[in-house]
């Protein structure tokens, strides 16, 4: 007789990652099943013109896919718009007193571009992270949280621990579309998480990373400032022309522009690991910005090939998406790393 076949088919995830599919065949002679698994790789993209606005309309013929510089047949292509489930992350380190508002601002002008279907959380940290609000539809619920985001009372800027919390806790187990908008000084003190695990961490999540970097250099925030008593804010003395040019003024204010170097750099990477995006907001028209993010995560492209089973090594292999239309350009996960199933 010829051998009973069981398929279990198990759905397919519109993230980043993987979509397994089973199938067990069962031999005439014993009874222990033949395991064989295939692993959908899919790969989120963003096709963009000059202006950095979506384009819309892509078929599959119009995109190459290539694994390790090979070419990949398309398995799976979707172009459908979807729900948005948005984590917002708001700095509110010492450092960030005087732009705190403005990134309470920013905060609400990007809510106001959520559609009634569309789901977001806040997060502030500090010292901590803190959940200000839970997943929710419920803009007057968010915009309340935001509200009630408040300089942290003692220094640390946990950055890479709040995102790491959404990416590993919060979005774990949340399908469909995911983002993290992280409104931040980028100066990270205190995280337990390091940055290339979190780097690779976000590059495995699904959830696109959008950082807007707030310049906090001197005579910006409170590491000028101070704290007085009560937790109020000292005045900020300005620096003398001699310590400006030479002196310990000078040096303080080379090792904060190495800072913020630094900062923008990694909210770079962490916005690139993940097919994001980075703006610095003193240079960016925010809320034409967020309106952008808002559309291009609806209308993104989700592509997906399987990979030959030898590639399912624990090793991490190398994407690149190609669309074929000239002036555009295209944002998609860069990488993946495969286990295979036992």
């Amino acid at each position: 007789m010829p051998p009973q076949i069981r398929v279990l088919a198990i759905g397919l995830s519109l993230a980043f990652g993987f979509a397994p599919f089973t199938a067990s065949a069962q031999k005439a002679s014993n009874d222990d099943p033949i395991k064989v698994r295939t692993t959908l790789v899919t790969v989120p993209a963003v096709v963009s013109d000059r202006q950095d606005r979506h384009i819309a309309g892509l078929k599959a013929a119009d995109f190459k896919l290539y694994e390790d510089g090979v070419e990949q047949p398309i398995s799976f292509f979707e172009n459908t718009e979807e729900p948005l489930n948005v984590a917002v992350l708001l700095d509110t380190s010492l450092s960030t007193f005087a732009v705190l508002e403005d990134i309470k601002k920013s905060a609400k002008d990007f809510i106001k571009e959520l559609r009634p279907k569309d789901r977001a959380m806040v997060l502030s940290f500090d010292y901590g992270v803190h959940p200000l609000s839970s997943l929710t539809s419920d803009h007057k619920a968010l915009e309340s949280a935001i509200k009630s985001a408040d300089i942290g009372r003692r220094a640390g800027t946990v950055l890479r621990d709040a995102v790491a919390e959404v990416v590993n806790r919060e979005f774990k187990t949340v399908s469909g579309r995911k983002a993290i908008v992280v409104l931040t000084d980028g100066k990270d003190h205190g995280s337990r998480v390091a940055e290339d695990e979190l780097l690779d961490a976000a590059a495995e999540s699904g959830a696109m990373i959008y950082s807007v970097y707030y310049d906090t250099g001197l005579g910006r925030g409170a590491g000028r400032f101070g704290r007085g008593p009560w937790g109020r804010p000292r005045r900020a003395f300005p620096d003398s022309p001699a310590d400006t040019a030479q002196g310990r003024g000078g040096r303080r204010r080379e090792r904060m522009e190495r800072k913020n170097e630094d900062a923008r750099e990694f909210l770079g990477k962490l916005a690139d690991v993940s097919a994001g995006h980075f703006y610095e907001s003193e240079v960016t028209d925010l809320k034409k910005t967020f309106k952008l993010i808002a559309e291009e995560l609806r209308h993104q492209y989700q592509l997906g090939f399987y990979p030959d089973n030898s590639k399912l090594d624990g090793k991490v292999h190398a994407l690149r998406v190609q669309v074929l239309r000239p002036g555009v350009a295209v944002r998609a996960r860069r990488s993946y790393t495969a286990v295979r199933a036992d």
